[in-house]
């Protein structure tokens, strides 16, 4: 199958191609900066500077976006959070639209901040979206997405968890502190963090573009959410060392902004549609998880 991705160069994505290429899928990645790409993927992949060099192609992810925890939010960077993943996103449709062969499937990005702050909240993909910046953007960004469904492209949507990886993310930002023995729980511990293992989310997305039953939201988490604090004490394990030092709220806050307040709330999301059509998580346990990731690294 020839894939088109794009957001390839990123922690996701250069997973995501490599994996792909691997399973003998042929890829195009689409990217602003096409000499550093070349640099970053593999020589197989094809990189294209814009949409219109792209031709043949059966199935589209659409990864793309600013990443939302670079530096502390502004109203420059919510507009660049929305630029970035809705313009993609239309051009994309639009992209589609102009093909006399359009690709049988796309799978688009989104992320658990859909849902909003809910609390204990148990929330499977039927929950309804929250009312937040960050949910505004995910719902928007899956509106945009589902446009693909009036071209006859089954479309499938990955609402993305906290995603776990040895070499980068969010795992790569705690790990300092924790090793130090300076880690521990974000203001009371008590939000939920709904986590996934790259693999993990990587084997999703394949087996959605490779599933021609597949269509709708999926959510891109492991079926075992965990508090802060829980999250906080196996990653302490993990690496041997303690981690009872919270960080005030108010830290959080002055430090990140707005931006604290994915790191305060949470969601409790579970993968029900995933799960309901036989996916298996290689990964279903943080300490599956973080073993995988940190062992070697932790001894």
């Amino acid at each position: 199958m020839h894939v088109l991705i794009t957001g390839g160069t990123g922690f996701i994505g250069q997973a995501l191609c490599a994996s792909l290429l691997q399973a003998g899928h042929t890829l195009s990645v689409l990217t602003r900066d096409a000499a550093r790409a070349r640099t970053q993927l593999p020589a197989a992949v094809r990189v294209l500077a814009a949409l219109d060099e792209a031709r043949d192609v059966e199935a589209v992810v659409n990864l793309a976006g600013e990443p939302l925890m670079a530096a502390r939010w502004n109203a420059t960077r919510k507009a660049a959070f929305r630029a970035s993943r809705l313009g993609t996103t239309q051009a994309l449709i639009g992209w589609m639209a102009r093909q006399s062969v359009r690709p049988r499937v796309l799978v688009s990005g989104s992320a658990i901040g859909y849902y909003g702050p809910r609390g204990d909240e148990a929330l499977d993909e039927s929950a309804a979206p929250g009312d937040d910046f960050a949910a505004h953007l995910c719902r928007d960004w899956e509106t945009e997405a589902m446009q693909a469904e009036g071209l006859d492209v089954r479309t499938c949507r990955v609402r993305t968890g906290i995603v776990l990886g040895a070499d980068g993310g969010a795992l790569a930002k705690m790990l300092p502190p924790f090793r130090l023995g300076a880690g521990g729980p974000m203001g009371d511990g008590r939000q939920w963090m709904s986590w996934i293992h790259r693999d993990d989310l990587i084997g999703m997305i394949q087996w959605l573009l490779e599933r021609d039953q597949a269509g709708g939201a999926y959510n891109g988490t492991a079926p075992t959410p965990v508090t802060n604090r829980d999250f906080a004490q196996s990653l302490g394990r993990a690496l041997h060392r303690p981690a009872v030092l919270p960080t005030p709220a108010f830290v959080l806050k002055a430090a990140f902004g707005d931006m604290a307040q994915l790191l305060l709330t949470g969601q409790r999301v579970l993968p029900a549609h995933a799960l309901a059509e036989g996916f298996t998580f290689r990964f279903p346990t943080l300490d599956t998880a973080l073993d995988d990731l940190l062992g070697d690294r932790a001894r």
